[in-house]
């Protein structure tokens, strides 16, 4: 009697072990499918998965690795939280998450493309709604620069440091000095020229998946081109 006695009070002190929580994407995918009125090829070609590997998704015969499942909630345009209840509600968010990041100075995950000198802070933090990017403006005219860059959503762009032109492939250039803003939509064809011999630096919030956002730095090739004077319309001008 004695010794069960002592077997219920080990049990008692032993800690419970979480339960395992494994992810349930079928549902998510099926309900943000239905709402959007994608096609499994569509949310293919959103998420790079193949359309094998997408209808045993949803009809929950395949478990995923957290690649699979980082690529599937921006696909589907969802906190990977999501992934796991099963649920989404209207803006692919169960409810508040409370989350928060504390970044100190020089901190973040640093990416150099020839243009640029990026600094993402909050790096972490997966599925953000605002993409913060601390930016150094690296060419000094655009034929330095390249093609015009793009990607979807909107950009809040903030001068911390040094002047640059904003060149976009629908208005004309426009120069913003330290203390200087702009809000504009990055669908358009863009780049940042920093202007003279300093630093030029830049805080850009950006709407755009970081997927995206990185890939469109990175010097893809792109077919827009900046808003310039049509030939004809110089030589009349000088004539």
């Amino acid at each position: 009697m004695a010794a069960k006695s002592e077997s219920v009070r080990d049990a008692a002190r032993a800690p419970a072990q979480a339960p395992t929580t494994l992810a349930k994407p079928g549902a998510v995918l099926r309900a943000q499918r239905r709402k959007h009125g994608w096609t499994l090829a569509e949310v293919s070609a959103r998420t790079g998965l193949p359309l094998s590997t997408l209808s045993k998704i949803e009809n929950d015969k395949m478990s995923l690795t957290f690649d699979k499942l980082l690529r599937l909630s921006s696909g589907l345009e969802v906190d990977i939280s999501a992934l796991f209840n099963g649920e989404t509600s209207g803006d692919g968010f169960k409810g508040g998450s409370g989350r928060r990041s504390i970044i100190r100075a020089g901190e973040g995950k640093a990416i150099e493309t020839p243009n640029y000198s990026h600094l993402y802070p909050a790096w972490e933090l997966l599925n953000k709604r605002i993409i913060p990017i601390v930016a150094e403006a690296h060419a000094r005219s655009l034929e330095e620069f390249g093609e015009l860059i793009r990607h979807p959503g909107e950009e809040y762009a903030f001068v911390i440091e040094g002047e640059v032109d904003l060149y976009t492939s629908l208005y004309a250039p426009v120069r913003l000095k330290a203390g200087d803003s702009i809000y504009f939509d990055s669908g358009m064809g863009h780049a940042y020229i920093a202007v003279g011999e300093g630093p030029c630096r830049i805080l850009s919030l950006n709407s755009a998946p970081e997927t995206q956002l990185i890939a469109a730095s990175a010097g893809q090739p792109r077919a827009e081109a900046p808003r310039r004077v049509p030939a004809a319309t110089a030589k009349r001008k000088r004539s």
